[in-house]
C-alpha cells in the first residue's frame, strides 16, 4: 500500500475537535510538517494552549482515525504545538521590572489611591519608567482618577503569548479591573475569583521595562494582599495614613503585615496624608483638623522614614475627580509635595537595594 498526504488528511477530517466543534483540517490544526516515509507518518497538531483539556483525547482520536480509515499498519507519530505559550512561573514574572512598590493603608478613606496615583505621575515626571496597577478589585479608582473610564485594553501578541496592553496616560502604564467591569455595578466575586483576576493583570499583561511598578493595594489586610505577596517579590511598602489616632492604629497593622517574619517586605516609609488643611485663599495658614504629626511620631516609634506630609487642599479632590492628579502640576503646593515624595522614594529604594537582600516571594505551606 502506498500512503500519500490526501489519504492522511481525509482521515483527520473525520476527527472533531471539541473546543470548536470543527474537524482538525477545517480548524487548521494540522501543521504543514506532514511527513510520509513508507508506512510511517509524522505530523504536528496545533492546540490553542498547553493546558488544553482536549489535547490527549484529540491526539488519540487522530491516531485512531488514521488506523481506521487508512490502515492499522501505519506507524503514526504525532507531536503537539501551541498557539499561546504558557504563563511564566511565579518567580519569573515581570523580569524587566526593577522595583515593585506596594502603596498600602490599614484603613480606607486615607487617600491611599490618591497618593499611589500621584507618586506614579511624579516618578514619571522625574524621568523613570512607571507602571501603576489598581489592585482594589472591589473598589477600583484608577480609571476615574486618570479620566480613562471608557478605555478598554486590547490584547497583543508577544513572544507567543496573548497579553493585555496597559492603557497609557501621563507617561504611565495603567491597568485596573475597572477597565473590564461595569462601573455602575457592584463586583460580587468570591476571594478566589478576585485573586485570579488580579494575577491576570500582573502575569498576562505587557508591562515591559519598568523602573517602578506601583501597586495601589486595597485597604486593610486581605486575600488580595496575600495574592500579591505570593505572586511578586515586593521591593518595599509605602504606608499611607492620616494623623488621627484611629488611622494610625490601622497603619500599625499594615506595617505589621509586611514586617511579619513570614513576609519580610521592607517598609520604605510612611506618608502622612491630609497632614493639615490649607485654604486656597490663605496658602500660608495650616489647620490641623485631623491631629498633628501623628504619622511623624509613629514613624519615629517604628524606626521608619517619614517620606512626606501631604496637605489637604480642595484642589487635590477636584483634580482627582477631573482626571488631572495634583502631581501633573509641579508648581502647585501639592504637586511639589508629590515630587518631593517621589524623590524620597527613589532615595530610600536605592538605599534598600544597596543594603538589603531582594525580597522573596511568600510561599504558603500547609501545616
Amino acid at each position: 500500500m502506498t500512503l500519500y498526504p490526501k489519504l492522511i488528511m481525509d482521515a483527520l477530517a473525520t476527527v472533531t475537535y471539541p473546543g470548536n466543534k470543527k474537524n482538525l483540517v477545517e480548524a487548521e490544526m494540522v501543521a504543514d510538517n506532514l511527513r510520509i516515509d513508507g508506512m510511517k507518518v509524522s505530523f504536528s497538531l496545533i492546540f490553542p494552549r498547553e493546558t488544553d483539556p482536549f489535547l490527549k483525547s484529540t491526539v488519540k482520536a487522530a491516531e485512531a482515525a488514521i488506523h481506521y480509515h487508512v490502515s492499522k499498519d501505519v506507524e503514526v507519530s504525532i507531536t503537539t504545538e501551541f498557539l499561546s505559550k504558557p504563563r511564566p512561573e511565579v518567580g519569573k514574572l515581570l523580569p524587566d521590572v526593577k522595583n515593585v512598590i506596594a502603596v498600602s493603608s490599614g484603613k480606607g478613606g486615607v487617600g491611599k489611591s490618591t497618593v499611589a496615583a500621584n507618586l506614579a505621575i511624579a516618578l514619571a515626571r522625574l524621568g523613570y519608567k512607571v507602571g501603576l496597577l489598581d489592585c482594589d478589585v472591589f473598589g477600583p479608582s484608577v480609571p476615574k482618577m486618570f479620566h480613562v473610564e471608557d478605555a478598554r485594553p486590547y490584547a497583543v501578541k508577544k513572544d507567543g503569548r496573548d497579553l493585555i496592553e496597559p492603557i497609557e496616560k501621563y507617561g504611565i502604564k495603567l491597568l485596573s479591573i475597572g477597565f473590564f467591569v461595569n462601573p455602575d455595578t457592584a463586583t460580587l466575586w468570591r476571594g478566589g475569583m478576585a485573586s485570579n483576576a488580579l494575577k491576570q493583570l500582573i502575569a498576562d499583561a505587557d508591562w515591559g521595562d519598568l523602573d517602578y511598578f506601583i501597586l495601589d493595594t486595597p485597604p486593610g489586610t486581605s486575600d488580595i494582599h496575600l495574592t500579591l505577596l505570593q505572586t511578586l517579590a515586593i521591593t518595599g511598602a509605602v504606608i499611607v495614613s492620616t494623623p488621627q489616632n484611629v488611622a494610625l492604629a490601622d497603619a500599625r497593622k499594615g506595617i505589621d503585615m509586611y514586617q511579619n517574619e513570614k513576609v519580610g517586605v521592607p517598609i520604605l516609609g510612611l506618608v502622612e496624608n491630609m497632614a493639615w488643611f490649607t485654604p486656597a485663599e490663605l496658602p500660608e495658614n495650616k489647620y490641623y483638623i485631623f491631629g498633628r504629626e501623628g504619622c511623624k511620631n509613629l514613624a519615629k516609634e517604628m524606626n521608619v522614614p517619614l517620606l512626606a506630609q501631604i496637605p489637604l487642599v480642595q484642589s487635590i479632590c477636584e483634580n482627582g475627580d477631573n482626571g488631572t492628579p495634583a502631581a501633573t502640576d509641579s508648581s502647585s503646593i501639592t504637586g511639589l509635595a508629590f515630587i518631593n515624595l517621589a524623590q524620597a522614594v527613589v532615595t530610600v529604594v536605592n538605599r534598600r537595594n544597596k543594603e538589603q537582600a531582594p525580597t522573596k516571594i511568600v510561599k504558603v505551606t500547609k501545616e
